[in-house]
């Protein structure tokens, strides 16, 4: 079953940490300086909290599949639904390793969708400059195709954006 996704930009992590374990009822399964993350199940969402954007409010919302077959049909919708999407295999953001697909629907709402591989040591991949988005080499660490509609927040590791 697929999970879905939203992800914030904070300004205050510790306070919204609190705020959001209590309306949750539940604890972060990951907290890190910068980054923290619930996987509920009651509702099933990844909802995901980080400092890293460059403003405050929803960054970007998602679908988080369980298989990289999954991953594929809803790929597969995507590119159906119309626009342009932007494949990021073996992308290393929010301290995880994972293949995604974004998409920009049609009011420019960032839908990222994903499989996770598994766990990272840095929020962005290591030693990649956050200006490097949108190059030959995306800042997520895998070769980027021509990004959706803005470039500045097409690929997981710009200025403009945070990804997860």
């Amino acid at each position: 079953m697929n999970r879905f996704h939203v992800h914030l930009n904070v300004a205050d992590l510790g306070a919204s940490v609190r705020f959001y374990s209590q309306l949750f009822a539940a604890e972060p399964t990951v907290v890190k300086s910068d980054y923290a993350k619930w996987m509920l199940d009651d509702p099933r969402v990844n909802f995901a909290i980080s400092t890293t954007g460059s403003g405050t409010g929803i960054d970007h919302l998602g679908i988080q599949a369980e298989s990289a077959d999954e991953l594929a049909t809803i790929g597969a919708r995507l590119d159906r639904a119309g626009g342009a999407i932007t494949h990021e295999p073996g992308a290393v953001c929010c301290y995880a390793k994972s293949d995604k697909v974004w998409i920009e629907d049609p009011q420019g709402t960032r839908w990222e969708t994903f499989h996770t591989l598994g766990e990272a040591t840095t929020y962005y991949a290591d030693g990649i400059d956050k200006a490097d988005c949108g190059t030959a080499e995306s800042a997520c660490g895998s070769a980027a195709p021509a990004p959706v509609a803005k470039a500045e927040s097409a690929c997981c590791g710009s200025a403009a954006s945070s990804c997860c």
